[in-house]
């Protein structure tokens, strides 16, 4: 169980890019959540406690993966592309369009992959605890993007 969620039903096993399609099931994720019937009160917080309770759970998970590859943040473990992704729209969580999909979802893998302050330093927290901190960071940076763009441009979402 803990690696159908660690490799994200299996797409850590893709032989090219695993995290790229990690961050695909997270905007299907996002997809099917935003169309949840959630009042608009409390849309915003449900959608964070779900963020939270997957990265508990994607925590247990690659923690229980890095032991089983035997490896410190296995490229197979994309459970915390996941919940970047998913926190990346955090911050407007409703139905986004097209157009601000992709632009979160280019952020995000961005700011995953450079690492700006302080996400490499975070990367080295002990198990599973640093592997989705980092990816958590990234998808908080791409939120604060997204918003902005929502804020200035509010046809985009």
């Amino acid at each position: 169980m803990a690696l159908m969620i660690a490799t994200g039903l299996g797409l850590g096993y893709a032989p090219v890019a695993p995290g790229t399609f990690g961050s695909f099931l997270g905007i299907l994720l996002i997809l099917l959540l935003s169309r949840l019937g959630w009042k608009d009160a409390h849309r915003v917080a449900s959608y964070l406690v779900i963020v939270g309770i997957i990265s508990a759970i994607g925590i247990w998970a690659a923690s229980r993966a890095e032991s089983i590859f035997q490896r410190k943040d296995p490229p197979q473990v994309v459970i915390d592309e996941i919940v970047g992704q998913l926190l990346t729209f955090g911050l407007i969580f409703r139905n986004p369009r097209f157009l601000l999909l992709l632009i979160g979802f280019l952020f995000f893998r961005l700011f995953d992959i450079v690492k700006p302050f302080p996400i490499r330093r975070l990367e080295r927290a002990p198990l599973g605890v640093g592997i989705i901190l980092d990816d958590l960071v990234a998808g908080f940076y791409a939120s604060l993007v997204v918003f902005v763009l929502h804020i200035w441009w509010p046809g985009l979402a």
